[in-house]
């Protein structure tokens, strides 16, 4: 288990948390749970809740071609790159970090942050983060802002590194297409796309 567990809301009075259905049952979670995200891709959260982001990081089965050609020389551990379009909401969006009790859960994908648990949560505590930009810069991360994110999408997919790619149901439409709706957890084993998590 990681030291710490965090779940993000735009709701600043929660007081329980009660497990609920699943995003959706590709998720491979079939009953009803509470979500959290291990301290470590916290950062992958620190976004506008609704705003599609693409994450991903090298693990030591990442061929070093795809390290190169993704992490493009960074310093940083971790990629999130979001569209262009989102940087006013970044700019100026509010969160509320509600820290949990880490017995409780159980991971479901480490390797994406997610734990899950099957009973109500009382938070420990919440704090307010109202500088999302700062908070994010603050992480061990790069942070790319593109037009689209459909093109990196498609090459992490394809690619040895970890990745999630988040809210993609609200990314702009591809190039001749109509908006997809889509969302992307997987490890860096799951470039075959049965294996991914696609909502």
């Amino acid at each position: 288990m990681p030291e710490r567990l965090f779940h993000f809301s735009d709701d600043p009075d929660i007081t329980r948390f009660d497990p609920r259905p699943p995003p959706s049952a590709s998720s491979g979670v079939t009953d009803h749970v509470v979500w959290a995200v291990g301290e470590q891709l916290r950062h992958n959260y620190l976004l506008p809740r609704d705003c599609p982001r693409v994450t991903f990081y090298p693990v030591p089965s990442s061929t070093p071609a795809d390290v190169a050609r993704l992490m493009a020389g960074t310093s940083a551990g971790h990629v999130v790159a979001i569209e262009t379009g989102w940087m006013p909401a970044l700019r100026s969006g509010k969160l509320y970090q509600y820290e949990l009790p880490t017995g409780t859960f159980e991971p479901v994908d480490v390797g994406a942050g997610y734990y899950i648990a099957r009973a109500p949560v009382v938070p420990l505590g919440v704090i307010t983060i109202d500088d999302l930009l700062s908070e994010l810069l603050a992480c061990d991360i790069e942070l790319r802002v593109m037009p689209s994110l459909w093109p990196l999408c498609d090459a992490v997919v394809a690619s040895s590194l970890h990745f999630s790619c988040i809210r993609m149901r609200n990314a702009a439409a591809r190039d001749g297409e109509n908006r997809r709706g889509v969302e992307i957890a997987a490890g860096a084993e799951s470039a075959n796309p049965k294996d991914l998590c696609v909502h």
